[in-house]
């Protein structure tokens, strides 16, 4: 599978999801952000506030949480799957941004009270992990939060993935300087066999 190029960069983190985007965007679309994010949904802001959603795919979660009056910040590196989730959600009002994990470079600057990946951080190997830790902390607000989730089980054809343990992912965002908020396990909401998820929630 020949590596992505985001902006000048090669990108492999990001390999086998062009090809397959409109079949990911159904499947991405069929289930809702309430139920993909049920044993973290107590962690969002309440209030109204600047949120990042990384690796943002078809732009489910983005419009949800733009629906609930957050100004949202979608970042996909895949232009196949940046391109549809702006047609389908073009009525919310979502700033879409071509820009990928570890570095980040194209928000230099911001800062957010909300930062979201799902299904993101096993994409990135051990020293990508860490850089990109290190990266979402100097990212967000004083008392914000990051949510994130890992996927465990068979990696599909085409897709570069790592096993990542929920002990390694508390581990490193405490080395900087994220406190662990809540840590749950669930079986997947697509029903794949051998599928399964872990959420963590931090606080800066």
């Amino acid at each position: 599978m020949d590596d992505m190029t985001v902006g000048g960069r090669v990108l492999a983190s990001a390999a086998g999801y062009g090809e397959a985007a409109e079949a990911l965007v159904e499947q991405y679309e069929s289930v809702t952000f309430e139920e993909v994010h049920r044993e973290v949904l107590h962690l969002f802001p309440s209030r109204p506030g600047s949120v990042l959603d990384v690796g943002a795919g078809s732009g489910r979660d983005a419009a949800a949480l733009a629906g609930r009056g957050h100004r949202v910040v979608a970042v996909e590196p895949t232009a196949e799957l940046r391109a549809l989730g702006m047609g389908i959600h073009a009525a919310t009002e979502i700033e879409w941004v071509d820009d990928a994990l570890p570095d980040l470079p194209g928000l230099e600057g911001r800062r957010f009270d909300l930062i979201l990946l799902t299904a993101v951080w096993m994409h990135l190997d051990e020293g990508e992990r860490a850089a990109a830790m290190a990266r979402l902390a100097g990212l967000l607000e004083g008392g914000g939060r990051v949510v994130l989730s890992l996927r465990h089980g068979p990696v599909p054809a085409g897709r570069r993935m790592f096993a990542v343990t929920a002990r390694e992912t508390v581990d490193l965002a405490r080395e900087c300087g994220l406190d662990l908020l809540h840590l749950a396990e669930r079986e997947d909401p697509h029903g794949r066999p051998g599928v399964s998820w872990t959420y963590l929630g931090f606080r800066g």
